[in-house]
């Protein structure tokens, strides 16, 4: 394996040029930023300490608000802090754990994403065995194996990125340590690693999307058999978990599905899905459903008196 032993740190260009702009960059992102952890973890005290973390549904939901909590905040801080400082740079160490984080909790993102999608599966298309098969038991157990994948994953991703060796330049056009810049740095031949990279993240992407397609489109089909009720509350559902599949998804393949190739669009894809998407889930699933605001309005009316 090989080890940097030369560049000690990189340098984030970010996503401003001047210093109006860095401040603007700054505002923005911190408020993004504190509202994206205030409502996930909104969201992962209100499941947690409800009835609603019985539900394989609201179980799962609350997975994906704590991977989106811990999603955002391995890029957001960061790119913040860099905002407001002159000096512009990230450890080596640092860049390989943000690499490390990010992509764990985004595998993590993914696979919470199918397990909700099997969950209404199950619940629309065979609800008469839906106890016995989304048991508490399988939850706990499929979660687990969540975990222990994602962890593959990103140690898998991680390895890659300790063998480029960095003897050049230390700029990084980007607000956070990615592999496709890195790759454009390293004093290296690197067509084998990006492939690994590409069949390692690409693939997770392009396969679970598609799996999510084809589940999403057997779930639509069976309506036809369901009540006119039933039919609105499973319309209602899917199209939220649908949305988010999709401003998840395709920023993401975009990004990972691809040659070696950066474009100057890439840091607005990246805001996108590491910002904007971990902000976006909590709003389009507290917003459409009722049962999470009644929790909530439970839970800390409970508190508060």
């Amino acid at each position: 394996m090989y080890l940097n032993i030369t560049v000690k740190e990189f340098i984030l260009l970010g996503l401003a040029n001047d210093v109006l702009q860095e401040k603007i960059v700054f505002v923005v992102f911190l408020l993004f930023y504190l509202a994206t952890l205030f409502a996930n973890l909104l969201i992962v005290m209100t499941i947690r300490y409800s009835c609603l973390f019985g539900s394989p549904m609201y179980f799962f939901l609350f997975y994906l608000s704590f991977a989106d909590a811990c999603f955002s905040t391995s890029t957001a801080p960061r790119l913040i802090v860099n905002a407001i400082t002159d000096k512009k740079v990230i450890s080596y160490n640092e860049c390989m754990i943000q690499i490390f984080t990010l992509h764990f909790f985004g595998s993590m993102e993914v696979f919470v994403l199918i397990l909700m999608s099997f969950d209404r599966y199950v619940a629309i298309c065979k609800p008469l065995r839906y106890t016995v098969i989304m048991s508490q038991h399988t939850c706990d157990t499929v979660v687990k194996v969540v975990w222990a994948v994602s962890l593959i994953h990103s140690i898998a991703h991680e390895t890659l990125a300790l063998k480029l060796p960095f003897c050049g330049p230390n700029l990084i056009d980007h607000f956070f340590c990615e592999m496709q810049p890195l790759l454009k740095l390293a004093c290296m031949d690197t067509y084998v690693i990006n492939l690994l990279v590409v069949f390692n993240s690409g693939a997770i992407c392009v396969v679970s999307f598609t799996i999510l397609i084809i589940s999403y489109i057997l779930i639509l089909h069976s309506l036809s058999n369901q009540s006119a009720e039933g039919r609105k509350k499973a319309l209602s559902t899917c199209t939220s978990h649908i949305i988010v599949v999709i401003l998840f998804f395709v920023p993401c393949m975009f990004t990972y599905a691809r040659p070696p190739t950066v474009f100057p669009v890439d840091k607005i894809v990246a805001v996108f899905y590491t910002i904007g998407t971990p902000l976006l889930n909590p709003l389009i699933y507290t917003l459409r459903n009722a049962e999470i605001k009644n929790a909530m309005k439970k839970l800390w009316h409970t508190k508060l008196s």
